[in-house]
């Protein structure tokens, strides 16, 4: 006959032998799940409930643990364990029965591969309601090495009957520095900065916070610009990423943030785990298209107990041999040293030189030499790469670990962009809602002198998304100061004179 009994669970990682924060789950015969002492069954899983420390996986509770915790299990039945990692490590899926007098279980999880080694890092570009505290047991957990933990406004339903307008995490506000760390891992706070209409930005790495944090909307006038915050955050040597691209819902595409684009006050374009209006890949290939070298980055943006840390997540290529520190990861993003991913793992280079390089014009008159591989422990279908948007060459993946590789020599004469990605039919664990996907930063090839890459299709089809956010602000925006829409237009006609 089966009874409880409190069960000390220990996770060690075999290359170091030592405890190692965890994402685990316990149930049983029945898919009943049974919570380390200290959590419960049952959790919020609203914007801002109680975030951090568990999360709603693919319908399943799972729980954050620091390595070791004491979990009340039933002896005599069958019990389902699963311990996670992020992407580099073997999960641990097994079946245990608690034997007579059983009073622990040992687990070891071991690497199958290691990024870092290789100075790729990886991190969260953004994420909310979390506290500093618990952003960093779950970067443990996620094997994730920076997460950006933005503070944010948001409507507070009271208790009093009242909705109040309340922002979240400005106290940590760490700007340069980690508001916390240990040896492997950096939570930084920063903010996102919010219009309804004209769009989000995440600005990084800002020794101050920019105000304010939002404007427009139901809450005050539009007398403010998204150009305003980028000028503010790169004065104050940070680095602004594009995010929500496409989300707003207010029939305006592109928004503000498309000009600031234009006007080279965006480093960075988020991709995120969560459903938009538009789909961002081709949104991308245009802007890249129409001339515009942005480079990709992406997060989980969390704000519930119903997504995971990382779920989409960036990895960044430090200097050879530099150690990870929250600078370090914010230069190698500005130089766009990246590739995003929520599962497989990129490698890809043109010439030898990893994404974000600019090929010399004296090298871009020849072909170039690419290498790019893909490894990830869940199966994709198949590796890519792309040249202005077209696909040159691919090859299919398989093995376990999955993996792909492809070399190819190609030659673009009129400049443009190179970059890999991955594909799968398959939906990755991480963020079950959406299929494995994997996707470098370009690497840029210069037009010869006198001619553009840039394609007119693409250019027109940003002039009429600028010309739209053009006609919003002078016939729909609420301005108490007529100097705040004159200022506004001009930043329009300035885009559209880019795209000229």
């Amino acid at each position: 006959m089966s009874g409880i009994r409190t069960v000390h669970l220990r996770v060690t990682d075999e290359g170091t032998g030592k405890p190692t924060p965890v994402r685990m789950r316990i149930s049983g015969p029945a898919g009943e799940c049974y919570p380390p002492l200290g959590r419960f069954a049952e959790f919020p899983l609203g914007r801002g409930e109680a975030v951090g420390g568990q999360v709603l996986l693919g319908g399943e509770r799972h729980y954050y643990i620091d390595g070791s915790c004491e979990v009340p299990l039933p002896t005599g039945v069958a019990l389902h364990v699963a311990i996670c990692k992020g992407l580099e490590y073997r999960p641990i899926r097994e079946t245990v029965v608690l034997g007579s007098g059983q009073m622990a279980l040992r687990f070891r999880l071991e690497r199958w591969t290691d990024q870092r080694a290789e100075g790729w890092y990886a991190a969260d570009s953004r994420a909310h309601f979390l506290t500093p505290d618990a952003a960093l047991l779950e970067a443990q957990a996620e094997d994730i090495a920076v997460v950006n933990l933005l503070a944010t406004v948001r409507d507070l339903p009271s208790q009093d009957g009242k909705v109040y307008h309340v922002t979240e995490g400005l106290e940590a506000f760490s700007g340069t520095e980690p508001a916390i760390s240990d040896a492997g891992h950096v939570v930084a706070v920063n903010t996102f900065n919010t219009h309804p209409v004209l769009g989000c930005l995440a600005l990084l790495d800002c020794h101050r916070p920019v105000f304010p944090l939002t404007f427009g909307g139901q809450h005050g006038t539009d007398d403010w610009a998204l150009c305003d915050w980028c000028d503010q955050c790169h004065r104050k040597d940070g680095i602004v990423v594009w995010a929500d691209v496409y989300r707003p819902d207010a029939g305006l595409p592109g928004g503000e943030g498309l000009i600031a684009l234009l006007l080279k006050k965006v480093d960075a374009l988020e991709f995120d785990a969560r459903k938009r209006s538009q789909p961002l890949l081709p949104a991308w290939y245009r802007f890249l298209n129409a001339g515009l070298p942005v480079h990709a980055v992406a997060g989980s943006a969390k704000e519930s107990n119903r997504i995971v840390l990382g779920g989409m997540r960036t990895y960044a290529l430090l200097e050879h041999g530099e150690p990870l520190t929250y600078r370090g990861w914010i230069e190698a993003v500005r130089l766009g040293r990246t590739f995003v991913t929520n599962g497989p793992l990129l490698r890809f280079r043109v010439n030898g030189e990893p994404p974000g390089a600019k090929i010399d014009r004296e090298v871009a008159t020849g072909s170039f030499q690419i290498d790019a591989a893909a490894e990830s422990w869940e199966k994709f279908d198949k590796l890519q790469l792309v040249a202005n948007g077209e696909v040159i060459a691919e090859s299919g993946a398989s093995g376990s670990p999955c993996a792909a590789h492809i070399e190819a020599d190609h030659h673009l004469p009129a400049g443009g962009w190179l970059a890999a990605r991955c594909w799968s039919s398959q939906k990755g664990e991480l963020y079950p809602p959406f299929p494995l996907f994997a996707h470098s930063s370009p690497v840029f090839v210069p037009a010869p002198p006198g001619q553009s890459s840039r394609d007119l299709a693409a250019v027109g089809a940003l002039r009429e998304q600028v010309l739209a956010t053009r006609d919003w602000i002078e016939r729909v925006g609420r301005f108490e100061k007529p100097r705040s829409r004159e200022h506004l237009l001009a930043l329009a006609d300035q885009a559209l004179a880019v795209l000229a």
